[in-house]
């Protein structure tokens, strides 16, 4: 609906002044019309005229196109108010095209757990707002690429490895299977902490780790696969990656179309960090290679430590130019916690240096801390994490309370209420709330499109969104659905899964208003009425698909 008018309001500046100026476009108080615009205002200063005498020729040009407005007026210092013609806003409905990523290749990378390590409730968030993320570009016409990375190298692993090794008492890699299937992620999450814990009280044991750590790194170098140690390795990040791919499965996330582990990119990494360090975007310092950040505004980071091994850092340069020479891409989208916000800037902006378009091209989204409902922040680092795993069975337990214990409903609950935040923000995950089936919960939404479907069943009537004339009720409704292209739009734009939860949250609300005013079933408007649910019914379930959740027709 609004790229119509937006269409015309820019032939009316360009046909009355030469001019092209943005057009924005707002939905103002009902009594005010339906849309309204300050363009008349913006030209004014360029025009060195009167807001008001702009304002009322536009209004005047837009008369002219009778089949939308029924009224265009001027009001206050320049504001352009229209109203549409109801045969108008009828033939906007379920027009939900969405171009804005058309014939762009947009790379989505997200979840990126690490294999050795618990899979947190931080994980479980950028697997659903990644997913969802994902969806909506795909949507706006992107050929979406869906990357998943992750550590199967690096400290972290050796961490682990060293306490393996110590709780089986040797290199022993048969005894691991005595540890029962159900168990090994909790496990391997458990010996994590351990080998954590001794990393950072235990000098003695931290000097051991640092050594696991080479041999961990030589493996991929040798490509090791037979030696205990080797056996050891390889065994538990199986496991790692077989716990990953069930949980993915569990919440019907989409598949992704490539798993990145670090080990892959490393070696392109460090290479293209030692390369550049002879053309000076890296510099050499007390035996390790860095980035001097101060010199762009940022800070310093080291990218090749003393022991001659690549950083994290290193690694991330290897994985940008491998995302790079594979697919070429427009747009790389990637999303972690906010307390990686300052890290990947240096990391971009030395990738900029040498190749400016991949880091150009790579746009980083950042989301707060996940916490418990009175405000526990969870660390796997401390061993008070809260798993995925976790955060499912507290909400399937919190929906045997309510009697929802669909695994549908429980997977609604828990994406609903972390994909309807503005990413960035902390969140305090409470079940109870998640779960509720009443007011603005995944859960309730689900109903909305049941009962809403159920409407549909009963009747036999074709539905036909035909009148001339739509009363206050049916209009009010109507307006709202043909909000839902200016909504997915801006999710597209601004990658904000919110905005389609706050939007069909709304939209269910006005579905009310308008059901309860207006008998459906057996009135002699039920034709009309039976086409305006039946859209209802459409748009939350491209709506609630969109954010990966399932639209029941029954519940």
């Amino acid at each position: 609906m609004n790229t119509k008018v937006i269409e015309l309001i820019e032939q009316a500046c360009d046909a009355l002044f030469d001019m092209h100026v943005p057009v924005e476009i707002e939905i103002p108080e009902d009594q005010f019309g339906d849309l309204s615009t300050n363009v008349a205002m913006r030209l004014a200063g360029q025009l060195k005229r009167n807001p008001r005498e702009v304002a009322q020729e536009i209004a005047t040009e837009l008369h002219k196109a009778t089949e939308v407005f029924s009224d265009v007026g001027v009001a206050g210092p320049g504001f352009i108010n229209m109203r549409l013609h109801d045969a108008h806003l009828l033939n906007s409905l379920g027009k939900s095209d969405v171009n804005v990523y058309s014939d762009q290749k947009i790379l989505v990378e997200y979840s990126d757990p690490n294999p050795f390590k618990p899979l947190h409730a931080g994980h479980l968030y950028t697997t659903l707002v990644g997913d969802s993320i994902a969806r909506i570009v795909e949507y706006a016409g992107a050929d979406t690429v869906r990357i998943n990375y992750g550590g199967d190298v690096g400290l972290h692993v050796a961490k682990s490895m060293w306490a393996i090794i110590r709780h089986l008492g040797g290199e022993n890699p048969a005894a691991l299977f005595d540890i029962p299937e159900a168990e090994r992620a909790q496990w391997l999450g458990a010996r994590y902490v351990e080998g954590n814990s001794a990393y950072e009280d235990n000098e003695l044991q931290k000097k051991e780790i640092v050594e696991v750590n080479k041999r961990v790194y030589g493996l991929h170098v040798s490509n090791d696969t037979e030696s205990e140690f080797a056996q050891l390795y390889w065994t538990c990040r199986e496991w790692s990656y077989e716990f990953f791919k069930n949980l993915y499965g569990d919440l019907q996330v989409q598949p992704f179309d490539r798993y990145i582990p670090e080990s892959e990119v490393t070696p392109l990494g460090q290479q293209t960090v030692i390369d550049q360090t002879e053309k000076g975007v890296y510099e050499r310092s007390d035996q390790a290679v860095i980035f001097d950040g101060e010199k762009h505004g940022l800070h310093t980071r080291v990218f090749i430590n003393s022991e001659g091994l690549p950083t994290y850092e290193a690694k991330d340069v290897g994985l940008s130019l491998t995302k790079w020479n594979d697919y070429q891409f427009d747009s790389s989208i990637i999303i972690t916690a906010n307390e990686q916000a300052q890290y990947m800037q240096v990391v971009i902006e030395s990738i900029r240096q040498f190749a400016p378009e991949p880091a150009d091209r790579t746009r980083h989204l950042t989301h707060g801390v996940v916490k418990l409902q009175g405000g526990v922040k969870m660390s796997s680092r401390l061993g008070n994490v809260v798993t995925a795993d976790d955060i499912i069975a507290a909400a399937v337990e919190a929906g045997k309370t309510n009697g929802a214990e669909q695994y549908s409903v429980v997977l609604a609950a828990i994406k609903h209420a972390f994909l309807k935040n503005k990413i960035g923000s902390d969140i305090a995950y409470s079940p109870e709330d998640s779960i509720a089936m009443e007011g603005n919960s995944g859960p309730y939404l689900q109903y909305a499109h049941a009962r809403a479907s159920s409407i549909l069943r009963k009747s036999s009537t074709h539905p036909k969104l035909e009148v001339d004339v739509l009363d206050q009720a049916e209009r009010l409704f109507v307006k709202k659905m043909t909000e839902f292209q200016s909504v997915l739009e801006k999710a597209a734009q601004e990658l904000a899964p919110s905005y389609i939860c706050a939007y069909i949250y709304e939209l269910s609300q006005e579905f009310n208003r308008f059901y309860e005013r207006s008998k459906v079933i057996g009135d002699e408007r039920e034709a009309l009425r039976i086409g305006l649910v039946k859209t209802y019914v459409d748009i939350l379930k491209t709506g609630l698909g969109l954010l990966g959740i399932h639209a029941p027709e029954e519940m």
